[in-house]
């Protein structure tokens, strides 16, 4: 099955990526309000101009590889586009929803949770929950490892 690729952008200026079986699967998720903004959650999703994919690489000649000169992080970021930043921002943004999403829940038991893996009671995995700014510190203290996670990383807060 051939997938459209459409650049989307929500109210809040983020350009994305969506991928979908034909316009009437974009117009229905839209009109369910299916679509949401990988960066930001929002729900207002709009479709951008975009060029056409046209498969004419049997029109072009084989060009032999050009060697690669590396160039620095800061330098190659600087030369992005909006666009081109916005997509490696939204890139980043599901990769860390989706480790958020690899994670288990453990909500106001989080705390108690971390002491039992940090101290081998309990089986080793990786847990989010609820704790507070005073309880973190104490895990910290306690030299148990623990990072904020911002509401916009983990999906059942966005619901």
């Amino acid at each position: 099955m051939a997938l459209k690729v459409f650049d989307l952008q929500c109210e809040a200026h983020h350009i994305f990526e969506g991928w979908f079986s034909s316009h009437e699967d974009y117009d229905s998720q839209q009109e369910r309000g299916l679509l949401t903004c990988p960066i930001c959650g929002n729900n207002k999703i709009s479709k951008m101009l975009s060029a056409p994919h046209l498969n004419v690489s049997h029109l072009k000649k084989q060009k032999q590889p050009q060697p690669i000169s590396p160039v620095p992080v800061a330098e190659a970021m600087a030369s992005l586009n909006d666009k081109e930043l916005a997509k490696i921002q939204a890139a980043v943004m599901q990769q860390l929803r989706a480790y958020v999403k690899q994670t288990e829940d453990m909500g106001d038991q989080f705390t108690s949770e971390a002491r039992r893996i940090h101290y081998g009671e309990a089986e080793e995995r990786a847990i989010r929950g609820n704790a507070t700014p005073a309880q973190r510190q104490a895990l910290q203290e306690e030299g148990i490892e623990v990072l904020p996670i911002p509401d916009f990383l983990d999906e059942n807060q966005l619901q």
